[in-house]
Parts: C-alpha cells; structure tokens; sequence
C-alpha cells in the first residue's frame, strides 16, 4: 500500500466479486474490504481511495494492470459519465448473474430468515432501447470533458439537455445519443436541442434559477402513442408557444404533447397541472388485451415488455381460483390489479397518487372490469381496521411498494389481518429482505423469482411469494 498525504493508493488489487448496488468488491492485504465502482469481478488495477472508515474504503481505478475476461466493449460514447448504464462493460449473461447473486445475497444477510432454492433470472429479450420512459435535464452550463477542456473549453457551447452525473444535482452530461429508450425519442431530444441553438433559447441554470426550458420527459407505448411533456422555468408564452408548436409540427406522431410551468426549487412536478398543447392529456398502454391509460404523472413500469413477465410471475404466485378477495398495495394505475382481476372474486386497489387512481379507475372502465375497487391516499393511513372491516378481509395480498418498501404500520395490518398468501415484488432486494423479516413471524417464504427489467444496469426486480404458517 503506497501513502501520500491526504491520498491512499491501493496498488495491483484484484476484484473479487460484485456486490450491491453495482459495487465490486476487493480486500487489502491486512483483510480491509474495498468497494469500487467501475470495476468487474477479475479485474487487477490499482485503486484511489476516495472514502475511508473503520470497517471499509471505498475506491475508484486509475490504472488497470489486467482486464476481467467478463468485460465487453461498452457501446455508448458516453459510458463512464453517464448514471444511465452503468453495467455496459459487463457481459449481459454476467449482469444476470450478478444481480441473480445480489438478490439472494440480501434476502440471506439483511433477512435472515428460512429460504427456498430461488428460481431462475428472467432475463430481459431486449438489452438496448426497452425503457418506455426517460427523463432528461437541459443545462445552461453542461459537463465539459477532459477533452473539451484541454481542446478550448471556455469556446464550447454550453448549453445541453441529457442526464445528470451520478450523484450530482448540478452536473448535467449533454447527450449526443442515447440507447435506453427506443426512437423517436432520440430524434426529438436531439431535434429540440438543435433548435433552441437555431432561436438561441435559454436553458435551465441551476445556480441562479433562470432560463426557458427546464425539463424533457419522453414516454413511449407498445401501442405506438406518444407523450412528450416540456417543464419551462420562465413563464415566457411566446417562446413556449414557439418550443411547442416546433415539436407538434416536426413530430406528427406525438399523441399527447403537454407542458407545464415550474418554477420550484426542484424539478418534480407530481403537485402541478400540465396544460394539453396538442393531442390527448394521456397515453395507453396494452397488455394481454387490456389496455391502461397512463398520464403524465401516472407510474407505469418502464420495461413494457418485461413488465408483462414480472406480472405473469406475480399473477402465478398468487395461485387464483377465482374465489379471492385481493388487495392490491401501491396499485399505481392498477395494473397488476386488472391484470389479475379475472382471476380473483374481487380486488381493492390502494395508491397515494390520485391522479394515478383517477387513471386505474378509468383503465377498469374502458377494459369492462367491475370486480375492481380503486382508493388513494397514504397506505399506512388507508389499510385501517376500518377500512378492513368495510371492504372486507383480504384472502391474498399483493404488494408493489416503493423503494423504501413499506411501512412498518402497514405490515402490522397485514400480519393482523392474515391473509393466506402475500405476493411481494420489490425494486429493492434490501428493503424487501427487512420487510420479510418482519413477516416472519407469521409467514414462510414459498418461492423466489428475479426479473430483470434494467439490463445494463445493476438494478433488479424480485418477486417473493409468502404463505401463512
């Protein structure tokens, strides 16, 4: 280990494994753990610590002595930047592996608890271009590269729309192509960019808070809508009107072309009304002959396709006969509910977003479902004995919860009212394996499947099914 002051390099270090989060994993020679980013299992490289604490360091490679047999050429120019894809460099076979090995790693440690053997990864059949959703960031001073900066920085445009550094709220990555979301969503990120150039439009400065445009987010459908949505920061009606109408005009085959005035210190926009510029204020989405109304606020999974696999598997798990009642936990826009509906007696929907509830209601209106019952609020107020006694006790419940997973009033609701079977699909192995540790008590894990829904990434979604002892 070579010293310098205020600097720790660790030299000719092979990784060893990849762990949480993406992060591969090393030990010095005294047994130190050493968690890097942008390294694969194999790799022997030298290391830059960047945090050091008792127990562990963190670091980053400088210089790579031999290369993994598990690494492939990355495919973006802007891999290494870029937050979108983190995992290029690594194998697709591998990713699975990995995140097969990260699930059941969590479950295992953070858990504790009884597991079955889990079932294989479900991988996804497209690895560029599934998201149907991205969100992009204009920028009035862009990231400059190393090259750019050695090669007359301060003459470059500055101006940009792409994604954010990871980890940083004020460094934006001008995008030159982008693979996560399938076309024309490239061509109208791009073609937007080329036009502010042409008018010489602002862009968002997120020091000062001025500038024209602020935000980009670009939803796709299996059923070919469109939806486009513009956060403008000035409130400027002549070249709003001027953005817009270049984007209804260039792009025909925008569906629903909305924008919106936000002038927060923060770009959500859950809380704002969209104003319609052009088409429907919503797009639809179609799975097995249902089809889902998804609004500019609405959750939709952002794999359509694999979100068919990861509800097929939910819908297994359940084991319907027809004769349940279900409670749908985090519906969204009640898809897993619809989805399942013609399989169970009855099922109860439960969202905080109400806009998302207005949408499921709708979705089960024009698919002729009438078994399903959709309420919005917070869950941990709305799953009340009350609310159980009204409605119903629940024969099986199924839960999609954020990554926080839940809360810890509403498993006590759950293990109060004991239903006989709970789905439980995660975003987020480590907080699902504290929740089943918290449904111990009264339930026993019966089967594990991961999916895949973010391929070239370290993220993984996992479906648990539990049953009551």
């Amino acid at each position: 280990m070579a010293r310098r002051k205020k600097n720790i390099v660790l030299e000719n270090i092979e990784i060893i494994d990849i762990g949480a989060e993406g992060k591969a994993i090393a030990k010095t020679e005294d047994n130190m753990t050493v968690f890097v980013t942008g390294a694969v299992k194999g790799d022997i490289c030298d290391l830059q610590v960047t945090k050091k604490r008792k127990a562990y360091m963190e670091a980053r490679p400088i210089n790579f002595h031999q290369y993994s047999d598990l690494r492939v050429d990355a495919f973006c120019e802007h891999f290494g930047l870029c937050g979108g894809c983190k995992w290029q460099m690594l194998d697709y076979k591998s990713q699975l592996h990995f995140k097969h090995k990260q699930v059941e790693d969590q479950l295992t440690r953070i858990g504790k608890i009884d597991l079955p053997e889990f079932n294989p990864i479900l991988g996804s059949e497209k690895t560029k271009e599934y998201r149907n959703k991205m969100d992009f960031t204009f920028t009035s001073s862009r990231w400059l590269t190393k090259e750019e900066m050695e090669t007359g920085g301060e003459n470059i445009e500055r101006r940009g729309v792409g994604l954010h550094l990871p980890g940083m709220w004020n460094r934006v990555l001008h995008l030159n192509d982008c693979y996560l979301q399938n076309q024309p969503a490239d061509k109208i990120r791009k073609s937007l960019y080329q036009f502010i150039l042409d008018n010489d439009l602002t862009t968002f400065d997120h020091y000062e808070h001025t500038g024209l445009l602020r935000n980009l987010i670009i939803r796709t459908a299996s059923t070919k809508d469109l939806m486009v949505m513009v956060q403008f920061y000035d409130n400027n009606e002549e070249q709003i009107q001027l953005v817009m109408n270049h984007l209804k005009e260039s792009f025909p085959e925008i569906t629903s072309l909305l924008y919106v005035i936000n002038q927060k210190r923060n770009d959500s926009y859950q809380d704002l009304d969209f104003k319609v510029f052009n088409g429907k204020p919503y797009i639809e989405e179609e799975m097995e002959g249902l089809r889902f109304r998804v609004g500019p606020k609405s959750f939709y999974q952002t794999n359509s396709e694999q979100a068919y696999t990861l509800y097929k598997v939910a819908c297994d798990f359940a084991k319907l006969t027809g004769e349940e009642r279900v409670y749908d936990l985090y519906t969204g826009t009640g898809t897993i509910a619809q989805f399942v509906s013609k399989k169970a007696k009855e099922v109860i929907g439960i969202e905080y977003v109400e806009d998302a509830i207005k949408d499921a209601n709708k979705n089960a209106e024009l698919n002729g479902i009438e078994n399903c019952k959709f309420f919005a609020g917070d869950m941990k107020d709305i799953l009340t004995k009350s609310f159980i006694k009204k409605h119903g006790n629940p024969d099986v419940i199924i839960t999609d919860p954020p990554r926080a997973g839940m809360h810890e009033d509403v498993i006590n609701q759950i293990l109060e009212v004991e239903p006989t079977r709970i789905v439980y699909v995660s975003c987020n192995p480590a907080t699902q394996a504290r929740d089943l540790a918290l449904l111990d008590s009264k339930y026993k894990v019966v089967e594990v499947t991961p999916v895949d829904m973010f391929p070239q990434t370290y993220h993984v979604e996992n479906v648990v099914a539990l049953e009551l002892k």
